[in-house]
């Protein structure tokens, strides 16, 4: 058992810190944000992860886990400290550091003696060579530390089961005792170790979440093609993903990517490349494809009415995917300021979204509490998020509730054989239109 603070209490500073209590550890989490501390020594939690809270009130009430605001007392005797701060991206695209400068320095005040620093937060080739420089050269006190690249492969929505199930632990480290360190703190995960220098570990999380991305944006590409020439991308995906060689993961044809981590990271790919003077065309190209994926919706809704001025649009779905109230680089945030440049008018819905969406779009849309409540009277509705909500709600209530029952959808959550029993028009991404004439007997 090894006594760990962690600084961050985002998505995975907070996952982290709490999966490492639930395997033995003694683990205190620290944040700046007072009102966050506060939710969080009451046992909830401010973010929505599916089991997160269970597990906070099992750890705490067990002693392994705390909350704090106070990095004093949060580094006292500790011998590993994990940054787990946001990396947001600058305009240029490049990753901002401050967060976690102001961390290297806080415990450049706070600690003395031999720690290991732990970096889960996603920074740029060489940052962990400038962590522990900045460390070194503000401490207060006499202080030798080793820096240690352990890169997060979470999925917002799944990322308990991710932390006990994952494919691999990245450690890049050229101190083979911090290394030795945090393999010992992994190893009840039981998940196969990757041991590697700092630089390649960092490249690795950009590497991994830059691939994924053109993946997205290669089969919306093709998705765009079956549309021409009459294929469906789900059968092209399909036969597409049992290759072994290809893998049927991030083969499904949609609006595009979001999230805090694939818009970012790939653009902070890009920036890190023209800094070494290297032009990345392909992924340049990858994300020129997703920024015109999201709005994909509303070409097809301007195709089909010409205009969409005073137009009922009913947006289901707000978080940029399921199981998540995240809302960073959604594709509804996107597309709801382009439909009220178009002049719609838009009546928004999420199971769990809605608070950190009011927050962007403030008073420019209403606010359902309820699908049937986003649908009624609508002239059409635009599926943004694949909530199972959602993709079982069942049909004949569009027809039943919309003023005309069109559905645009960005995540093909029917089957085209399931509504063609209605009287929908429906339009998805990849797949032929179905007209409301084409009713079966």
């Amino acid at each position: 058992m090894r006594k760990i603070a962690i600084v961050g209490t985002g998505y995975v500073g907070l996952v982290t810190g709490v999966c490492l209590a639930e395997i033995g550890h003694q683990v205190t989490c620290i944040d700046n944000n007072v009102d966050k501390i506060a939710t969080l020594l009451d046992g909830k939690s401010p973010i929505y992860e599916p089991g997160l809270e269970k597990l906070i009130h099992r750890n705490m009430a067990e002693k392994r886990l705390e909350f704090t605001t106070n990095h004093r007392e949060a580094f006292f005797k500790v011998e590993v400290i994990y940054l787990a701060v946001g990396t947001p991206q600058n305009r240029d695209g490049s990753a901002n550091l401050d967060c976690i400068f102001q961390a290297a320095r806080e415990i450049s005040e706070h600690v003395s003696g031999e720690i290991v620093v732990v970096v889960k937060s996603t920074v740029p080739v060489g940052t962990n060579d400038k962590i522990k420089q900045s460390i070194e050269e503000n401490a207060l006190s006499p202080l030798k530390v080793d820096v240690v690249s352990n890169p997060e492969f979470l999925r917002e929505g799944h990322a308990i089961y991710d932390t006990f199930h994952g494919d691999r632990i990245v450690i890049g480290s050229s101190s083979k005792r911090a290394a030795a360190i945090i393999a010992e703190i992994n190893e009840p995960f039981n998940i196969p170790i990757i041991h590697t220098d700092v630089r390649s570990a960092e490249m690795i999380k950009y590497a991994s979440n830059a691939f994924l991305a053109t993946k997205i944006s290669f089969i919306n590409e093709i998705s765009t093609i079956c549309e021409k020439v009459g294929a469906n991308i789900e059968d092209v995906a399909y036969g597409m993903g049992q290759d072994s060689r290809i893998g049927s993961q991030f083969l499904k044809a949609g609006i595009g990517y979001g999230g805090s981590c694939f818009p970012k990271d790939t653009k902070a790919l890009v920036q890190i490349a023209g800094n070494v003077k290297h032009t990345f065309d392909l992924l340049e190209s990858v994300i020129r494809i997703n920024n015109h994926q999201q709005l994909k919706l509303v070409e097809k809704a301007l195709l089909r009415f010409g205009s969409l001025k005073g137009m009922r649009v009913a947006i289901l779905g707000l978080a940029f995917k399921p199981n998540t109230d995240d809302v960073r680089e959604a594709a509804s945030i996107v597309l709801v300021e382009r439909l009220l440049e178009e002049g719609g008018r838009i009546t928004v819905y999420d199971p769990v979204a809605m608070d950190n969406a009011r927050k962007i779009l403030m008073n420019e849309v209403n606010y359902a509490d309820s699908l049937r409540e986003a649908l009624y009277q609508a002239d059409m509705a635009l599926i943004v998020t694949e909530w199972d909500e959602i993709k079982e709600f069942p049909l004949e209530e569009f027809e039943k509730l919309m003023a005309t029952p069109i559905i645009f959808d960005g995540r093909n959550c029917y089957r085209l054989e399931d509504i063609e029993q209605y009287a929908i028009e429906y339009h998805s991404i990849g797949r032929a239109m179905i007209k409301a004439t084409q009713l079966t007997s």
